[in-house]
């Protein structure tokens, strides 16, 4: 969650020096990003180095890891129904059994709000808003902007979401642009699913696995439940918050991308730890996560309409 706006600087005053650096700069795991032309590299090599450590008295593990971006992969999944925002990634999508003529809907991170992060606790429902979103095809071209007429629902608890609603409807996106709405997939994610990561922010695709789950990760005074931890490849930096986390195999989304490990800090902000049931932390430097979105497909009901209290949904409430 963290906003690169240092390095983005310090690319360009090489640039004006005439310096050509050796490697890309470090890159930040998730946030906005103001270096919207910079390229953040490529390639990725996993060094495990692990140092022991103490977190309020538990003893904790640090995993080092030396990652790049990976490159663009040609396949099922691309850039098409992704959104770019003015600080962020994110997507167009449908529940299971949206119908073409709901309005649609657009996910990103809680953090990505325009408002700014909602508090530990906070829960924001049914809010104005008139935020507009950068519409991509399958090769990252902008085909339209879309603007939003509500803000559904934003949070930082338990997960770190945002779902904002158009004021336009699924079928006429489809008929203007030929574009379709990524599904939410209704299931959770399994270890090992082949996954990927199309930023709309950067119209990069990354490409990797889910390596395991955070029982809890903590990142400064915020706590997400059951988080999606990344195998090494999937080197997010800063500007592919709110991207979509896609299973390569069925085309759905099991995941919102939203932050990392940037260098091996201890719970502390842009520095997440994984807690685990008996309260044991892990810092695992240079790894990335996301956040599981199949617990809002129980959430929403006919035309695409919020429902926190409807059976079966466990978002958080305000």
């Amino acid at each position: 969650m963290r906003k690169p706006l240092v390095v983005a600087l310090c690319a360009l005053a090489l640039a004006a020096a005439g310096a050509t650096p050796a490697a890309a700069a470090a890159p930040t795991p998730t946030g906005a990003d103001t270096a919207t032309g910079a390229d953040a590299g490529a390639g990725s090599t996993a060094v495990p180095d692990a140092v022991n450590g103490v977190v309020d008295g538990v003893v904790s593990t640090v995993t080092d890891t030396v990652a790049g971006l990976t490159a663009p992969r040609a396949g099922a999944v691309n850039l098409a129904g992704t959104v770019s925002l003015s600080n962020c990634s994110g997507s167009v999508v449908r529940m299971p059994d949206s119908a073409a003529d709901d309005p649609a809907l657009v996910l990103t991170n809680g953090h990505c709000l325009e408002s700014g992060f909602p508090g530990a606790g906070e829960v924001l429902v049914d809010r104005a808003s008139s935020r507009s979103f950068g519409l991509l095809n399958a090769s990252g071209a902008k085909v339209a902007t879309l603007r939003a007429d509500r803000l559904v629902y934003a949070t930082m608890t338990d997960t770190d979401a945002a779902v904002y609603r158009l004021g336009t409807t699924y079928a006429q996106i489809k008929s203007a642009y030929g574009i379709d709405a990524l599904t939410l997939a209704d299931t959770r994610p399994a270890a090992g699913t082949a996954i990927s990561v199309p930023s709309g922010y950067w119209k990069r695709i990354y490409t990797c696995a889910v390596d395991g789950f955070a029982y809890r990760l903590k990142e400064a005074g915020w706590t997400f439940k059951d988080s999606v931890r990344y195998t090494p490849a999937c080197n997010t930096i800063g500007g592919t918050s709110g991207s979509p986390v896609v299973d390569d195999a069925t085309g759905k989304v099991v995941a919102v991308n939203n932050t990392g490990n940037t260098d091996g800090g201890r719970c502390t902000m842009n520095n997440p730890c994984e807690v685990d049931e008996n309260g044991a932390v892990t810092v695992r430097r240079g790894i990335n996560y996301a956040q599981q979105t199949y617990p809002f497909t129980a959430c929403f009901g006919p035309d695409g309409k919020l429902d926190l209290y409807a059976g079966g949904c466990t978002l958080p409430k305000p």
